[in-house]
């Protein structure tokens, strides 16, 4: 183990000790959860911006998140930061035995099927549906695109994109049936076509979700790029009607969609 993976064990040690840091001593596993989920996003969003230098830093933020639930769990005999990384070696092993056994060599494809294969067969016996093992705690999204990634596996998958192109039309067509008559003002719609509306929204984010997994687009990746785009425009809208010497929330929509046009033309 290198001297500052030691060092870190050590400092994690000495704040959870009785005279270590009290805010540390008090932390649980579900009170830390929320942290280690955020510190794993601005990993994502240092290198969606393609900030090395931030991604050092917060790789260093996550690595510890993984010495804190370590730490915890071996002040409970449960395991250590040893067996946490036991645990992956061994693991990367197993599933790659084109690299680690005798295995012939695979594409990226084949290893990728290969890989989910080994999963399934780790899971096993005590698997009792194809979907056991898809996190709650996922992103709404990226859960829907594994959970109609899992159903595909046993067969449950429309054969073509097209095919899933007609169930998001579908489902669209079913919100706007829900949503006929009903007040734009949900807090002014009747209980009945409020939860209707969100079930039928939920069916429509699901089969989009799911277009995305058979078009082989990350959904999740898709969507951040989507929310960066229309931030950029808007901020852009507002830039642009502040040179103009207007006041953008005063503007009514046929001005603020020209600006949004304008926008979009100097891309």
């Amino acid at each position: 183990m290198s001297a500052r993976i030691t060092e870190l064990l050590a400092i994690m040690t000495r704040l959870r000790s009785a005279d270590g840091c009290p805010w540390d001593r008090q932390q649980t596993f579900a009170s830390i959860a929320p942290y280690t989920i955020e510190e794993a996003y601005e990993v994502a969003d240092a290198i969606e911006r393609g900030d090395l230098v931030s991604l050092k830093d917060e790789l260093g933020d996550l690595l510890f998140q993984v010495v804190f639930h370590s730490q915890m769990a071996s002040e409970s005999g449960q395991f250590d930061f040893e067996a946490v990384a036991g645990a992956i070696c061994d693991k990367l092993v197993r599933r790659h035995p084109h690299v680690f056994g005798d295995g012939a060599p695979l594409s990226v494809a084949e290893q990728s099927s290969a890989w989910e294969n080994i999963k399934a067969e780790e899971r096993g016996a005590t698997e009792v549906s194809a979907l056991h093992g898809v996190p709650n705690a996922l992103p709404a999204l990226l859960r829907a695109y594994k959970l109609s990634k899992r159903a595909a596996r046993v067969g449950f998958d429309f054969e073509h994109a097209a095919q899933c192109a007609d169930k998001v039309d579908e489902e669209l067509l079913e919100v706007r049936a829900a949503s006929q008559g009903a007040s734009v003002d949900t807090a002014r719609a009747s209980p009945k076509a409020s939860a209707e509306i969100f079930e039928e929204v939920g069916d429509l984010l699901f089969a989009a979700a799911n277009l995305a997994r058979k078009l082989e687009v990350d959904a999740e990746a898709a969507l951040r790029a989507a929310n960066a785009k229309f931030e950029r425009r808007f901020r852009g809208m507002e830039s642009l009607a502040a040179e103009r010497g207007q006041v953008f929330s005063e503007l009514d929509l046929a001005a603020q969609e020209d600006l949004w046009q304008a926008v979009k033309r100097g891309e």
